[in-house]
């Protein structure tokens, strides 16, 4: 009886260890070596060929981002996930990033915008102000985008810089040409020589309703900047072109 209970427990000493056995050992081995794989490299490839590849191996793929870049031709896998090389199970879905051709967008013009209004501008297409440089200018007031480049018949990527020209207003040496209609030849004179500029050639027009040597026309018109010093002819009224003429020839 004690051989026989002996021999009981021994064989189910034996059965236990077996049970342990393949709980621990042989059934995850088994199991590991039938639904998992190791994933292949699909990296560099295009991404057709890719999916065919990942799909012909067991598992699934999906694009979930794509990158802009003129550096790799388009629709080629960049990176993917899990990474190459890597023991999943079969079935489980592969996550690639892509290459595409950079979108190109037209320049906007920003000619005449202030420097925060030109960058909004921008931004909104994509792109972004670059180098700044400043300049005087007697068209466009402080602050205001006075050239770009590229200009907006161009197109750019997305994430590239426009370079822009901002005004600093008028320089402290800009002259800005008086009216002188009216104003008497000795008057206009004053005028000029007040602001650095000088009269030039005089002509003269026959006018019985204005007082002699009044102005009748300039050859610079008012309002003009001048960067710098600059002789203005003038056309001055006498009642008799004939004094003038005697007047030459006494001279």
């Amino acid at each position: 009886m004690k051989k026989i209970l002996k021999h009981i427990i021994t064989i189910g000493i034996i059965i236990v260890i077996i049970i342990i056995l393949l709980e621990l050992i042989i059934m995850p081995f088994y199991v590991r070596h039938n639904k998992s794989k190791e994933l292949i490299d699909v990296t560099s490839m295009d991404v057709k060929s890719a999916m065919i590849m990942i799909r012909t191996s067991g598992f699934k793929s999906v694009v979930t981002d794509t990158i802009y870049t003129s550096e790799v031709e388009p629709n080629i896998v960049l990176d993917q996930h899990p990474e190459p090389g890597a023991v999943v199970k079969k079935g489980r879905t592969v996550r690639l990033k892509i290459s595409l051709s950079e979108k190109l967008v037209l320049v906007p013009n920003i000619v005449g915008q202030s420097q925060r209004s030109a960058e909004l501008l921008l931004n909104k297409v994509g792109l972004k102000i670059g180098a700044i440089s400043k300049e005087y200018s007697v068209t466009h007031p402080n602050g205001v985008v006075v050239n770009q480049m590229p200009d907006s018949t161009e197109t750019l990527p997305r994430g590239y810089s426009v370079r822009v020209i901002i005004s600093k207003g008028r320089s402290p040496n800009d002259i800005q040409v008086p009216s002188l209609f009216g104003l008497s030849k000795v008057a206009a004179e004053l005028e000029l020589r007040k602001i650095g500029l000088r009269i030039g050639k005089v002509h003269y027009k026959q006018n019985e309703d204005l007082i002699p040597y009044t102005v009748l026309d300039q050859s610079i018109k008012a309002g003009t900047i001048l960067e710098n010093s600059q002789s203005i002819d003038i056309t001055v009224s006498v009642l008799d072109l004939q004094d003038i003429f005697e007047q030459m020839i006494d001279k």
